[in-house]
């Protein structure tokens, strides 16, 4: 059973919202400073530089499926203490880094790290406040885990605009140094810990490769293709593993990830359903941009100031919609989030070359408004209906279900997107006579390929969005009244089977 404290810790868990967001704005904040690093540190390739993002990415995704096991084994204070101080360690090592190896090495220590944040803060979350007043708080917190990656394009390309790449770490170091020595001084104990329980190792190492694998591979797949031996080889080795990690997880008493919350049909249903929404999501955040800049040749820093109002939107209406949660439910939230979602989506899906800058940002600020009434209330309602021994395993799992979902969308809608402008360019140049073809009509054609692209991908994401919105109609509230909570606490204790 979980420890609750007589009094909500505010105080420690504005620490770890702290934490939190530099972990979460970390994740996103290299990707427009990239070629810069390139230019600064001498190197020619940009595969080699794109490790940078990439393996984040990939060691976030690596650790994500063990936080359950951390959070339950070690006590909430030494693992914040912990884990913040090698975030702050691989922070400094890459602010200050004299080549590109030391750089890789700080990213690598910053993702281990911050891995465990999200999950952690989470969790500290669902046992401070009362499950009929989760809404709000779990609103609270998607406004920092949907408005700082949001935000972090932005910000990295005013500052690559007009200062130092190194700035990005240099301002995260002292917000990080802040909340380590604020950890150390007042973080708390809420949570009970099974001093017991141990790792299998065999379950990590399985874990690592599956989920590695197919990060890896769909993170490479929009660049070299999916045909491609490396790609196809790390995406087959990394659905097998993957494979016997579930069922060695579903015969385990004592499992890395208990995958036995997907019997209570509410959290099962929620998983799904954001999934399907953060394909849609991640998509839109990369197609919107390729938009913007690569057709209508905008300026990363004016493209990132464009779709800033979005982010904006989203850290605003996260806590309001968490509020309109506990009043109302997730089902009327989600269903009306999502058909705001999907008409946005489409009127993106229908953009052109000439449309106006207010056009642009005005449907996709919508977009993001919509997303905004999703994401939380339905994943706080799922959590819900799970007992309190689950709780660590609840987040672990959707935050590694919407790590991989994310980056396999967004290689999907990146591979459809050139697959279509490759086949629109070789149509729209095998209609124009040869000696025509001058270096204008060439790059005209290759504008109005690319949107085609962009526009294909759009409709595919509307498709994801109305199967996400066809689901929401069967979402049902929890009941979290103390008799039911009751229930489900008592439930928890019988055999997995009986549990649904």
């Amino acid at each position: 059973m979980s420890i609750q404290t007589k009094k909500t810790p505010y105080f420690m868990i504005s620490i770890l919202f702290i934490g939190a967001f530099v972990s979460f704005l970390n994740n996103s904040l290299l990707n427009v400073a990239l070629p810069s690093i390139m230019v600064d540190l001498g190197i020619e390739d940009y595969s080699t530089v794109q490790w940078l993002a990439t393996g984040y990415m990939l060691v976030s995704g690596i650790l994500i499926p063990a936080s359950a096991f951390l959070i339950t084994r070690f006590s909430n204070r030494s693992l914040f203490v912990t884990s913040m101080f090698i975030f702050t360690l691989g922070t400094a090592l890459a602010a200050f880094a004299p080549n590109f190896g030391i750089l890789l090495t700080g990213r690598m220590v910053q993702a281990v790290g911050s891995a465990v944040m999200g999950p952690l803060l989470m969790n500290v979350m669902l046992v401070s406040f009362p499950r009929e007043k989760r809404g709000t708080a779990m609103g609270v917190f998607g406004m920092v885990m949907i408005a700082a990656p949001a935000i972090g394009p932005t910000l990295s390309g005013y500052i690559v605009e007009y200062y130092d790449w190194r700035v990005l770490f240099e301002m995260i170091l002292p917000l990080a140094i802040i909340s380590l020595l604020l950890g150390i001084w007042k973080f708390q104990n809420v949570m009970a810990q099974n001093k017991e329980a141990t790792l299998d190792y065999l379950s990590v190492v399985l874990s690592s490769i599956g989920f590695g694998g197919l990060l890896y591979g769909v993170s490479n797949a929009s660049a070299h293709g999916w045909d491609d031996t490396i790609v196809l080889t790390t995406l087959i080795v990394g659905a097998i593993a993957l494979a016997l990690f579930i069922i060695r997880q579903l015969k385990m008493k004592e499992p890395l990830l208990d995958l036995r919350a997907y019997k209570y049909p509410m959290f099962a249903l929620a998983s799904i359903i954001a999934i399907v929404n953060a394909i849609a999501m991640f998509s839109g955040m990369i197609l919107t941009p390729a938009y913007v800049q690569d057709v209508r040749g905008i300026s990363p820093l004016e493209s990132g100031l464009m779709l800033l109002p979005g982010a904006i939107i989203m850290g605003i209406m996260s806590p309001i919609t968490g509020r309109l949660f506990d009043k109302f439910g997730p089902r009327m939230l989600s269903v009306i989030g999502l058909m705001v979602t999907a008409i946005s989506t489409f009127m993106l899906a229908n953009v052109q070359i000439d449309s106006t800058y207010t056009y642009i940002i005005s449907v996709y600020t919508i977009r993001m408004f919509g997303m905004s009434m999703v994401m939380m209330p339905i994943m706080t309602n799922g959590l819900n209906q799970l007992p309190t021994r689950l709780n660590a395993h609840g987040t672990a799992i959707n935050n590694t279900a919407q790590q991989v979902s994310g980056a396999i969308g967004t290689a999907i809608m990146v591979t459809i997107m050139n697959n279509v402008a490759k086949s629109e360019g070789e149509s729209l140049i095998s209609n124009v006579d040869p000696q025509a073809l001058t270096q204008a009509t060439t790059e005209s054609i290759t504008q109005q390929a690319l949107l085609s692209g962009i526009q294909y991908s759009f409709y595919v994401a509307l498709g994801i969005n109305i199967v996400a919105l066809v689901l929401a109609f069967f979402v049902k509230r929890v009941d979290t009244s103390e008799k039911a909570v009751q229930e489900i606490e008592k439930n928890s204790t019988k055999p997995a089977e009986s549990v649904v």
